[in-house]
């Protein structure tokens, strides 16, 4: 069992900047590739981001690619999303997630987080 705590969302202008983490705690957080979800009012739930469980390698969405970057400190039992230049379409309830490889579709992952809310005005 792994228990994820997401952390750092807010409200924040067009073009700001915001950084989330999402605190890991039970079994070996190291285990574990992991990714970040996003949902918005209406929508269904979209991914974001994913990173290895050595953090070697990360993959993201088209729409956030060269605004957001993932990271992880396994030491720490933490995940990041660190986005810059945010747009007003990036808000929804943020999510992090636990699985078991580089993967994009939400059921393929074991855990989650209860989410944090990112909402950017324009």
């Amino acid at each position: 069992q792994v228990q994820l705590v997401e952390s750092g969302g807010g409200l924040v202008q067009a073009g700001d900047s915001l950084t989330l983490s999402c605190a890991a705690s039970g079994r070996t957080f190291s285990s574990y590739a992991m990714g970040w979800f996003r949902q918005a009012p209406g929508k269904e739930r979209e991914f974001v981001a994913v990173i290895s469980r050595s953090g070697g390698m990360t993959y993201y969405a088209d729409s956030v690619k060269g605004r957001f970057t993932i990271s992880r400190d396994n030491a720490k039992n933490t995940v990041y999303l660190r986005m810059i230049s945010l747009k007003p379409e990036d808000t929804a309830v943020y999510y992090c997630a636990a699985g078991p490889g580089l993967r994009t579709s939400a059921s393929q992952y074991d855990y989650w987080g209860q989410g944090t809310q990112v909402t950017v005005s324009s």
